[in-house]
């Protein structure tokens, strides 16, 4: 053992973080072991590089005498809307449907945050936001896919049971055993346990104002997420360690998936694999794309999808002025800065695979923050009352200027975004809003089939009952008076 201590030791001691040995001497063979285990799995030299990265480029964004590219809203050509065009909706979602039979598509989901806002160690993921049916969001994301597959089968001809759209989920160290725990306890909520992927974003130590490495006690290193732009990384790195070459893009490959939708867990209305979205996004022939809801008013605090110099990107509320924010288009009379980004994207697999040629110029984010640490002289944990250190992350639309053709589709806000950040009762973005946004718009999908909902009446209906408002012909006609939870299309005459 010593022989590698030493030339790990080398190491870190180059890099200039060899304090992480500071306790050596008075750890115990189980610590060493478990520290050794650390920082070996480290690339510490990436680690440094990610660093000079993230601090060189908010030095650059902060200079007053850079100049800046200019923001500019969208061209016109790189973005549609499904909103009032119902017959362009149809030919991407016959388009997107066909792709799904010919098992071409393929869901990311990026589920590796906590519920603690909503006062809930456990994942976002199996949060019930207080449905009739008490289904957690991860249930709802699972039954939507499995609609959608007897969907694409029954309108694409397919036999029952032959369409497969396979699910990636990204967790994280906190939640990932927990997830897997759930996934079983629950039987994959009728999916086939062998199309639902689930592995682990990557890490990165938190580090000091000055780069160095943080110990969160004597033998272990302080350690955050790196960001739903980890995505990417996680991709390539092996599902189990017994077969290293098994990794999301191998299996992405061994399934001959051409087509990939990413999302996040904390959307209820998200529409999973939206062959809508899937058929816009082929039949534009792009690489990569993004969902986008037209801002609600000048001031939104949401970022936005934009051109900055010649490139494709996010650009932050707070980088825009307020004249921007309020300048309109004189055609439509609308925001011209309206891209409100929902995390929401469209990917081919084959640049995914390209993303590793181009992800080392990519600069991460610093997000400075109170981490505790343990203290070189007292070997006390210190719980500091201001940001002491910080964390660095990547966010999921860092590549899109890295992208030759990239496209934005706007969709309608109450139709496919509520997104669950706040606690119960705190009116906006909370399980209230969320089961809110839900059973409006399941009222809707009754509503339009021509059926008559009453005031006050709450009507839940299973995603394995309808995906989108489809196949709800039956009700034409009849008036709902009893609020209740529909898992089969006749349970609903019970509540006529």
């Amino acid at each position: 053992m010593s022989t590698s201590i030493d030339a790990l030791r080398k190491r870190y001691e180059a890099a200039g973080q060899g304090h992480v040995f500071h306790f050596w001497p008075k750890l115990s063979e189980t610590e060493r072991a478990a520290l050794v285990k650390q920082l070996e799995s480290l690339d510490i030299e990436r680690v440094n590089h990610i660093y000079q990265n993230a601090i060189r480029a908010e030095k650059e964004a902060n200079d007053p005498n850079a100049k800046a590219e200019p923001i500019e809203p969208l061209p016109e050509e790189a973005s549609d809307s499904v909103v009032g065009v119902p017959h362009k909706e149809k030919e991407w979602r016959s388009i997107g449907l066909q792709a799904i039979a010919r098992g071409e598509v393929g869901v990311l989901l990026m589920a590796g945050g906590q519920g603690t806002r909503l006062g809930s160690s456990a994942p976002k993921g199996c949060y019930d936001i207080g449905l009739p049916s008490h289904k957690s969001l991860f249930q709802y994301q699972a039954e939507r896919i499995a609609r959608l597959q007897q969907v694409a089968e029954k309108e694409c001809g397919k036999a029952a049971g032959s369409v497969v759209i396979p699910w990636y989920v990204m967790t994280s160290g906190p939640t990932r055993r927990e997830t897997e725990d759930f996934f079983k306890k629950h039987s994959y909520f009728g999916l086939d346990p062998k199309n639902v992927v689930i592995f682990e974003q990557g890490t990165l130590p938190c580090l000091t104002m000055e780069g160095k490495v943080m110990l969160d006690s004597p033998s272990r290193i302080a350690v955050a997420p790196d960001g739903n732009g980890g995505l990417y990384a996680a991709t390539r790195q092996p599902l189990s360690p017994s077969d290293p070459s098994h990794t999301v893009l191998s299996d992405l490959q061994k399934r001959k998936i051409g087509y990939v939708h990413a999302y996040c867990v904390d959307n209820c209305l998200v529409k999973v694999a939206d062959p809508v979205f899937i058929g816009y996004c082929i039949q534009k022939q792009v690489d990569c794309a993004a969902k986008v809801v037209p801002k609600a008013h000048p001031s939104e605090s949401v970022g936005v999808v934009a051109r900055r110099g010649n490139k494709f990107g996010v650009v932050e509320y707070s980088e825009i002025t307020k004249e921007q924010a309020e300048k309109r288009d004189p055609k439509t009379g609308e925001l011209s800065f309206r891209a409100g980004n929902i995390a929401n994207h469209f990917y081919t697999t084959k640049f995914l695979n390209q993303v590793e040629s181009f992800e080392h110029q990519l600069a991460f984010h610093i997000a400075r923050k109170k981490i505790p640490y343990v203290d070189f002289e007292s070997a006390q944990v210190v719980k500091p009352s201001k940001p002491n250190g910080m964390k660095l992350e990547m966010f999921v639309f860092d590549v899109f200027p890295f992208t030759q053709q990239f496209a934005v589709l706007e969709v309608a806000r109450d139709e496919e975004f509520s997104p669950l950040k706040n606690a119960p009762g705190t009116g906006a973005d909370d399980p209230d809003t969320s089961r809110r946004d839900l059973l409006a718009q399941h009222r809707r999908f009754l509503e339009r089939a021509g059926a008559k909902v009453k005031e006050g009446v709450e009507i839940e209906i299973s995603p394995l009952v309808s995906y989108a408002g489809e196949g709800l012909e039956s009700v034409k006609g009849k008036t709902f008076t009893r609020s209740g939870s529909v898992s089969a299309l006749e349970e609903l005459d019970a509540l006529a």
